[in-house]
Parts: structure tokens; C-alpha cells; sequence
């Protein structure tokens, strides 16, 4: 029996989206849909029937961003601001509010590390005698400071007392009569400046040919360090334990090996576009798992700071400052 409406017009309790003909699940998604906005963003592109590659195109954002946005795997994209930059392209392509998108991006994702805002309604009790008592003390000091520069200033400026020579030729002329004046014997004249020797560096004439050591001649000077001895791997970890954060890669996704930093180091990995994936100073102990993707490549500071691993297990130290990401497994 349906229920009276008492006659409101557009009040049909019977017609709901459970007997309307069209199921709740069948209904579009929005941009609050899903666990968090990748999800929102990958079921709208779902339900439009459109793929990441015609989506790239019209945003002119890289598959890859696009991809990592929907997983939000937010180690893989760039910075924040160019994230949340992404998202508002993602959205407007897909025709819905990117101010919208963006906003719940940053709800699900907020920035930890803001400052806290202070309390409202919160009222400053303090007592005020205790501005009274800092003020004064700082005036205290204040004058105790300008005392002590004004005495010293007073003890500078006196002039110094009399030396015992000054004190002697002072009574010869008192002693003089009016009007005499006595000389003395003509001064010596002055040393005559010389030239001083010049300095030499101890040791330079022992240093070599070049200057730096070395008894070759200064074209060959690089010869030397040619046949230096190999780095010793004898106390190296043989299996892979990090002492600290992992970057890059996450455990069970395809890897090229892991970079272990033996002391603090930069790290840069790049595309073969040239654009950088990764940038970071590694303490000691952090390590970074190379995703493998195909052209990347590897730039440290020192390549002496960074052990390498594949598989869990060691392959000695990294070949050379810039190594190919592809080429880590020997």
C-alpha cells in the first residue's frame, strides 16, 4: 500500500535507486569515490572507457605519472607542488572540479611537517608584574654595560705615566737656566734597509720534477695511480641488510639490485631523457632498490660509498661514479 504523501508535490517514497530500475552500483563515480583520489581518478577513466595513453596525450603528463597517481605510489613522482599539478590536469581532462581533486588529494595526503596553528579562544593569564620585573632587569643591565664601556673609553684615553727617562731629562731642564738650551751628542745614522733573502718552502727542492713528488717527467704524472691496487672487499657485508630507510623499489616489484650507502653520499638516478627519478643524500646504513626500467642511469659523489647487491647477495662496491642501472648486475 503506498504511503500518503499529503499531497507534496515531487514526493515519490516509492521510486528509489533499489526499485528505480538502475542499481547504486551502476551509478557514476565521482571524485569522492573509492579509498582515496587514485582510486576516484582511476574509476572515472574507467568509467568514460578511456585508457592512461589517451589521457597522457590530452594532459601531456607521462603515462608513468598518470599510472603512479592512481596506485599513489608518491615515491615515484616528483615533487608535491608538480604533483598536485598533475592531479588538477588528471581531473579537468576528465571533466570533473580539479580544485575538487586537488583539495582531497591533500586531505588524503596532508603535509605532516606544517606548523601547528595556535589555539583559538585561548587566553593569555600571565602575570603581568613578570613584564615589569624583565623590563627592569633589562634596563639593569643595560647601564651596568654602558658603565663598563664609559670606564674603560675613560682609562684609554688617559694618557699613559711618564717613563723614567721622560722623568729624568724633565728635571735636567728645570735644572737648566732660563734661556740655555744644551745638545746632546748627533744619533748614529740609521741601518740601511736590506733586501731579506728569499723564502723557499722546505722540502720543494726534494718534491720532483712536477712539484708533487713525483720523479717523472709532467707529462706522465698519471701513469702512477694507473696500477693502484683494487678497493678491499674483504669486510663488506656479503648479503643485503640495511641499518636504515629503503628508497626506490618496493619489496616483490621487478629490480635491478639495491645501492647500500657504506657512509653519507649523494645519490642522483636519471632517465635516459635526462629527467631524474631519483635525488637524495643517503646516510650511512640507507639504501635504495633501482627499479628496472630500462635506461636508467646511476650518478654518485663517490662510488667507494655505495655496496651493491643483487638479489640480496654482494657484488662489491659500485663500479664507477655513473653506471648504467641495467649493467649493476655485473
Amino acid at each position: 500500500m503506498p504511503l500518503d504523501t499529503g499531497g507534496i508535490p515531487g514526493l515519490d517514497l516509492e521510486r528509489t535507486p533499489a526499485n528505480d530500475g538502475a542499481p547504486a552500483a551502476d551509478l557514476p563515480p565521482t571524485i569522492h569515490s573509492g579509498r582515496d583520489i587514485g582510486e576516484a581518478l582511476q574509476a572515472l577513466r574507467a568509467y568514460q572507457g578511456r585508457s592512461l595513453e589517451e589521457v597522457a596525450e590530452s594532459t601531456r603528463v607521462r603515462r608513468s605519472y598518470l599510472a603512479a597517481i592512481e596506485e599513489m605510489r608518491l615515491e615515484l613522482l616528483p615533487s608535491r607542488p608538480f604533483t598536485v599539478g598533475y592531479i588538477r590536469a588528471y581531473a579537468e581532462a576528465l571533466g570533473v572540479d580539479p580544485d575538487e581533486a586537488a583539495y582531497r588529494f591533500k586531505s588524503d595526503e596532508p603535509v605532516l611537517d606544517e606548523p601547528l596553528k595556535a589555539p583559538v579562544g585561548v587566553h593569555d593569564d600571565r602575570d603581568p608584574r613578570l613584564s615589569a620585573l624583565i623590563a627592569g632587569g633589562l634596563v639593569i643591565l643595560i647601564a651596568i654595560i654602558l658603565w663598563n664601556v664609559a670606564q674603560r673609553a675613560m682609562v684609554e684615553s688617559a694618557p699613559p705615566p711618564p717613563t723614567a727617562s721622560e722623568k729624568a731629562t724633565a728635571e735636567a731642564l728645570r735644572a737648566m737656566k732660563p734661556g740655555v738650551v744644551s745638545l746632546g751628542a748627533p744619533l748614529p745614522p740609521p741601518v740601511e734597509s736590506t733586501t731579506p733573502p728569499a723564502y723557499e718552502t722546505p722540502g720543494l727542492a726534494a718534491a720532483g720534477a712536477d712539484g708533487l713528488g713525483n720523479l717523472a717527467a709532467p707529462g706522465k704524472v698519471g701513469a702512477i695511480s694507473a696500477d693502484a691496487p683494487p678497493p678491499d672487499t674483504s669486510r663488506l657485508s656479503p648479503v643485503f641488510a640495511p641499518k636504515g630507510k629503503v628508497y626506490g623499489a618496493a619489496v616483490g616489484q621487478p629490480s635491478f639490485g639495491s645501492l647500500l650507502a657504506l657512509k653519507p653520499a649523494a645519490l642522483i638516478v636519471r632517465g635516459a631523457d635526462g629527467s631524474v627519478y631519483f635525488a637524495r643524500q643517503l646516510d650511512q646504513g640507507e639504501a635504495y632498490n633501482v627499479p628496472a626500467m630500462g635506461g636508467l642511469v646511476v650518478d654518485v659523489s663517490d662510488h667507494l660509498a655505495f655496496q651493491v647487491f643483487v638479489g640480496g647477495q654482494s657484488r662489491g662496491y659500485l663500479p664507477a661514479p655513473q653506471t648504467a642501472a641495467s649493467k649493476l648486475g655485473g
